[in-house]
Protein backbone atom coordinates (compact mmCIF):
# COMPACT_ATOMS: atom_id res chain seq x y z
CA UNK A 1 0.00 0.00 0.00
CA UNK A 2 1.32 3.42 -0.92
CA UNK A 3 1.36 6.41 1.43
CA UNK A 4 0.73 10.03 0.56
CA UNK A 5 3.48 12.20 2.11
CA UNK A 6 2.23 15.31 3.91
CA UNK A 7 3.41 17.81 6.54
CA UNK A 8 0.79 18.77 9.15
CA UNK A 9 0.29 22.11 10.88
CA UNK A 10 -0.40 20.97 14.45
CA UNK A 11 -0.17 24.35 16.17
CA UNK A 12 -2.88 24.38 18.84
CA UNK A 13 -4.19 20.94 17.82
CA UNK A 14 -5.13 18.44 20.53
CA UNK A 15 -2.99 15.32 20.29
CA UNK A 16 -3.32 12.25 22.51
CA UNK A 17 -0.49 9.89 23.39
CA UNK A 18 -1.42 6.55 24.93
CA UNK A 19 1.77 5.21 26.50
CA UNK A 20 4.55 6.72 28.55
CA UNK A 21 7.82 5.03 27.59
CA UNK A 22 10.83 6.20 25.61
CA UNK A 23 9.04 5.98 22.25
CA UNK A 24 6.16 8.06 23.59
CA UNK A 25 8.68 10.54 24.97
CA UNK A 26 10.24 11.09 21.54
CA UNK A 27 6.83 11.48 19.92
CA UNK A 28 5.72 13.99 22.56
CA UNK A 29 8.89 16.06 22.15
CA UNK A 30 8.26 16.30 18.41
CA UNK A 31 4.61 17.21 18.93
CA UNK A 32 5.50 19.98 21.37
CA UNK A 33 8.07 21.33 18.90
CA UNK A 34 5.22 21.55 16.37
CA UNK A 35 3.08 23.54 18.80
CA UNK A 36 0.57 20.80 19.57
CA UNK A 37 -1.43 20.51 22.79
CA UNK A 38 -0.49 17.09 24.14
CA UNK A 39 -2.15 14.81 26.68
CA UNK A 40 -0.49 11.56 27.80
CA UNK A 41 -2.44 8.64 29.23
CA UNK A 42 -0.30 6.02 30.95
CA UNK A 43 -0.01 4.51 34.44
CA UNK A 44 3.76 5.06 34.26
CA UNK A 45 5.82 7.61 32.36
CA UNK A 46 9.49 8.41 31.87
CA UNK A 47 11.07 11.05 34.08
CA UNK A 48 11.23 13.61 31.22
CA UNK A 49 7.51 13.15 30.55
CA UNK A 50 6.77 13.55 34.26
CA UNK A 51 8.81 16.74 34.25
CA UNK A 52 6.88 18.10 31.27
CA UNK A 53 3.63 17.40 33.11
CA UNK A 54 4.93 19.08 36.29
CA UNK A 55 5.82 22.14 34.23
CA UNK A 56 2.32 22.22 32.74
CA UNK A 57 3.60 21.67 29.22
CA UNK A 58 1.57 18.49 28.73
CA UNK A 59 -1.52 16.99 30.30
CA UNK A 60 -1.02 13.69 32.11
CA UNK A 61 -3.57 11.11 33.23
CA UNK A 62 -1.78 8.45 35.28
CA UNK A 63 -3.94 5.46 34.37
CA UNK A 64 -4.55 2.98 31.60
CA UNK A 65 -6.51 3.69 28.42
CA UNK A 66 -10.31 3.58 28.60
CA UNK A 67 -12.75 3.60 25.71
CA UNK A 68 -13.89 7.15 25.10
CA UNK A 69 -10.47 8.70 25.83
CA UNK A 70 -10.06 9.76 22.22
CA UNK A 71 -13.03 12.15 22.23
CA UNK A 72 -12.11 15.73 21.41
CA UNK A 73 -8.68 14.98 19.99
CA UNK A 74 -7.39 15.74 16.50
CA UNK A 75 -4.59 13.18 16.26
CA UNK A 76 -3.85 10.00 18.22
CA UNK A 77 -0.67 8.10 19.02
CA UNK A 78 -0.31 4.83 20.87
CA UNK A 79 2.99 3.38 22.05
CA UNK A 80 2.52 0.58 24.55
CA UNK A 81 3.89 -2.93 24.91
CA UNK A 82 0.35 -4.34 25.08
CA UNK A 83 -0.94 -5.39 21.68
CA UNK A 84 -4.53 -5.49 22.90
CA UNK A 85 -4.29 -1.86 24.05
CA UNK A 86 -2.85 -0.74 20.72
CA UNK A 87 -5.65 -2.58 18.91
CA UNK A 88 -8.36 -1.08 21.13
CA UNK A 89 -7.04 2.46 20.66
CA UNK A 90 -6.78 1.91 16.91
CA UNK A 91 -10.35 0.59 16.78
CA UNK A 92 -11.75 3.61 18.62
CA UNK A 93 -9.71 5.97 16.42
CA UNK A 94 -11.15 4.43 13.26
CA UNK A 95 -14.68 4.55 14.67
CA UNK A 96 -14.24 8.26 15.40
CA UNK A 97 -12.59 9.00 12.07
CA UNK A 98 -9.31 10.02 13.72
CA UNK A 99 -5.86 9.48 12.29
CA UNK A 100 -3.72 7.21 14.45
CA UNK A 101 -0.10 6.14 14.61
CA UNK A 102 0.68 2.93 16.50
CA UNK A 103 4.41 2.61 17.15
CA UNK A 104 5.99 -0.38 15.35
CA UNK A 105 2.51 -1.62 14.42
CA UNK A 106 1.72 -0.58 10.80
CA UNK A 107 -1.43 -2.71 10.70
CA UNK A 108 -3.03 -0.37 13.24
CA UNK A 109 -1.78 2.88 11.66
CA UNK A 110 -3.62 5.29 9.41
CA UNK A 111 -0.40 7.29 9.09
CA UNK A 112 3.26 6.51 9.68
CA UNK A 113 6.15 8.69 10.84
CA UNK A 114 9.15 9.05 8.52
CA UNK A 115 12.77 9.38 9.55
CA UNK A 116 13.60 13.09 9.46
CA UNK A 117 16.57 15.29 8.73
CA UNK A 118 16.07 18.90 9.85
CA UNK A 119 18.25 21.84 8.97
CA UNK A 120 16.41 24.94 10.13
CA UNK A 121 13.27 25.25 8.01
CA UNK A 122 14.51 22.53 5.67
CA UNK A 123 12.96 19.15 6.43
CA UNK A 124 13.73 15.97 4.51
CA UNK A 125 11.61 12.89 5.24
CA UNK A 126 12.56 9.29 4.48
CA UNK A 127 10.07 6.42 4.63
CA UNK A 128 9.74 2.83 3.43
CA UNK A 129 5.98 2.51 3.92
CA UNK A 130 6.60 0.93 7.31
CA UNK A 131 8.38 -2.07 5.78
CA UNK A 132 11.91 -1.31 6.97
CA UNK A 133 12.45 1.41 9.59
CA UNK A 134 16.11 0.34 9.76
CA UNK A 135 16.59 1.25 6.08
CA UNK A 136 14.87 4.59 6.60
CA UNK A 137 17.25 5.33 9.47
CA UNK A 138 20.28 4.32 7.40
CA UNK A 139 19.27 6.62 4.55
CA UNK A 140 18.57 9.41 7.03
CA UNK A 141 22.09 9.05 8.45
CA UNK A 142 23.57 9.34 4.95
CA UNK A 143 21.51 12.48 4.33
CA UNK A 144 22.62 13.97 7.66
CA UNK A 145 26.22 13.71 6.49
CA UNK A 146 25.39 15.32 3.13
CA UNK A 147 23.07 18.09 4.37
CA UNK A 148 25.63 20.02 6.39
CA UNK A 149 24.88 22.93 8.73
CA UNK A 150 24.92 25.64 6.05
CA UNK A 151 21.69 24.26 4.62
CA UNK A 152 19.82 25.82 7.55
CA UNK A 153 21.19 29.23 6.56
CA UNK A 154 20.51 28.53 2.90
CA UNK A 155 16.87 27.79 3.69
CA UNK A 156 16.57 31.04 5.65
CA UNK A 157 18.10 33.29 3.00
CA UNK A 158 16.13 31.55 0.23
CA UNK A 159 12.93 32.40 2.11
CA UNK A 160 14.01 36.02 2.50
CA UNK A 161 15.00 36.25 -1.17
CA UNK A 162 11.63 34.84 -2.21
CA UNK A 163 9.82 37.53 -0.21
CA UNK A 164 11.99 40.28 -1.71
CA UNK A 165 11.50 38.97 -5.23
CA UNK A 166 7.73 39.01 -4.73
CA UNK A 167 7.81 42.47 -3.17
CA UNK A 168 9.68 43.74 -6.24
CA UNK A 169 7.06 42.23 -8.54
CA UNK A 170 9.64 40.11 -10.30
CA UNK A 171 9.08 36.62 -11.75
CA UNK A 172 11.85 34.04 -11.35
CA UNK A 173 11.55 30.65 -13.03
CA UNK A 174 11.98 27.36 -11.23
CA UNK A 175 15.08 26.66 -13.32
CA UNK A 176 16.62 29.99 -12.27
CA UNK A 177 15.99 29.12 -8.64
CA UNK A 178 17.56 25.69 -9.12
CA UNK A 179 20.73 27.21 -10.59
CA UNK A 180 20.92 29.99 -8.00
CA UNK A 181 20.65 27.62 -5.04
CA UNK A 182 23.67 25.64 -6.13
CA UNK A 183 27.11 25.07 -4.61
CA UNK A 184 28.35 28.66 -5.01
CA UNK A 185 25.91 30.15 -2.51
CA UNK A 186 26.47 27.31 -0.04
CA UNK A 187 30.22 27.87 -0.28
CA UNK A 188 29.80 31.59 0.36
CA UNK A 189 27.81 30.87 3.51
CA UNK A 190 30.83 29.01 4.89
CA UNK A 191 33.58 31.25 3.55
CA UNK A 192 32.14 34.78 3.72
CA UNK A 193 28.98 34.58 5.79
CA UNK A 194 25.24 34.97 5.51
CA UNK A 195 25.00 38.51 4.10
CA UNK A 196 27.41 37.94 1.22
CA UNK A 197 25.71 34.67 0.39
CA UNK A 198 22.29 36.31 0.29
CA UNK A 199 23.59 39.16 -1.87
CA UNK A 200 25.02 36.66 -4.35
CA UNK A 201 21.81 34.64 -4.36
CA UNK A 202 19.84 37.71 -5.35
CA UNK A 203 22.41 38.52 -8.04
CA UNK A 204 22.06 35.04 -9.47
CA UNK A 205 18.28 35.50 -9.49
CA UNK A 206 18.74 38.76 -11.38
CA UNK A 207 17.15 40.88 -8.68
CA UNK A 208 20.13 42.33 -6.83
CA UNK A 209 18.30 45.68 -6.71
CA UNK A 210 16.06 44.15 -4.04
CA UNK A 211 18.91 43.97 -1.53
CA UNK A 212 18.47 46.46 1.29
Amino acid sequence: MGYYPVLLDLAGRRCLMVGGGSVAERRVDALLAAGAQVTVISPRVTQPLAALAAEGRIGLESRGYREGDLAGNDLVFVATDAGEVNAAVAREARERGLWINAADDPAHCTFILPALVRRGDLTVAVATGGTSPALARAVREELEAYLTAEYATLAAIAAEARREVRAAGRVVTAEAWRRALGPEVRRLIVERGRDDAKHRLLELLGVEACVR
